[in-house]
């Protein structure tokens, strides 16, 4: 039997915020990488963050590095009506699409619901198996209904 391929994608910025939210706590991104090593092959995995440069969020940064995740980042930018942009949704797409059929699964880390058509396009036209992990209360009921498999973020995966 060959082992499952796993494409891991994770929004960063959604994944912080719906768990402090949620939970006031941090997601545990490495016992997310040691479950999903267990269930195949990891061939990919990236994390779209944002850089501000502060120094928690380069020890993040190199935290995730370290358990084996490309981290790519986009700069933060501040906007002249005070709102920030930083935005990886595009970009997630993209890479997504160049991915999917490459590998048996596609894993996506958020809630954001305009992932859907992403995640049903991906199936309907290469068969992947999709799955997306979110916190249930704020996960788009849309992304969940997108995917083949919905994982909640709860207390075990969380520092």
């Amino acid at each position: 039997m060959t082992t499952k391929k796993i494409a891991i994608f994770v929004d960063v910025q959604n994944i912080y915020y719906t768990c402090r939210q949620a939970f006031g706590r941090q997601f545990n991104y490495r016992k997310l990488w040691q479950q999903l090593t267990n269930e195949g092959q990891i061939t990919s995995a990236t994390a779209y963050a944002i850089h501000r440069g502060d120094d928690g969020q380069l020890k993040f940064q190199d935290a995730l590095k370290h358990i084996g995740f490309d981290v790519k980042l986009k700069p933060f930018i501040q906007r002249s009506d005070g709102s920030a942009k930083g935005d990886w949704d595009v970009g997630i797409t993209i890479d997504i699409l160049e991915t999917a059929n490459e590998v048996d699964s596609v894993i996506l880390l958020s809630g954001d619901g305009d992932f859907d058509l992403l995640m049903q396009k991906i199936y309907k036209k290469y068969g992947t198996d999709t799955q997306v992990y979110g916190v249930p209360s704020l996960t788009a009921k849309s992304l969940i209904d997108s995917v083949c498999q919905y994982h909640e973020i709860d207390e075990s995966l969380l520092l």
